[in-house]
């Protein structure tokens, strides 16, 4: 699969099967981050592949919205360590968020579904705590992964660029 192929057919999935993606295949998919363009190579984003016990604790802390947190076999929570600086801190957002979406797409490549969500627990000292995330971390997402229940849904109608594009002479 080619990359254009992959962006244009990576959709949002919320029904998996069963099976977790091996670890193989998810340290592959994870080191896509590393080819993310990245400010001053600082490399900031982080991963952390959610387990058992720090799903139960999670979901202890979550309350209503654990089910969502059931949704695939497979949770990463994916996070960043900014810089000190406020503007290098904007550039390592966004570099871990171009990290994010180039492991979105190595996961299609494999042939995964996948889910980027960005639940409240995530920001909440009591979720925080339940991941072990370090203060001076951010968090940017929950990303699920596995292989799809069905078929992928076809992709909504798209803008052309004349709506976002524009020429300056």
């Amino acid at each position: 699969m080619d990359v254009l192929e992959a962006i244009q057919q990576r959709r949002t999935v919320k029904k998996y099967l069963p099976d977790a993606v091996p670890a193989e295949q998810l340290d592959c998919i994870l080191d896509a981050a590393k080819w993310a363009p990245c400010h001053r190579m600082t490399e900031p984003w982080r991963f952390r592949v959610v387990g058992p016990v720090t799903l139960g604790r999670l979901a202890t802390v979550a309350g209503e919205g654990a089910a969502k947190l059931m949704r695939a076999p497979t949770l990463v929570v994916a996070s960043y360590a900014p810089s000190p600086l406020p503007l290098h801190a904007a550039e390592d957002e966004q570099a871990a968020a171009c990290a994010i979406y180039a492991v979105l797409l190595a996961a299609e490549a494999e042939g995964l579904a996948s889910y980027w969500r960005t639940p409240g627990i995530l920001r909440s000292e009591e979720g925080r705590a339940a991941l072990q995330l370090p203060a001076e971390e951010r968090t940017l997402g929950l990303l699920h992964f596995g292989l799809p229940k069905k078929s992928r849904p076809e992709a909504p109608p798209r803008q052309g660029t004349d709506a976002y594009v524009t020429w300056l002479d």
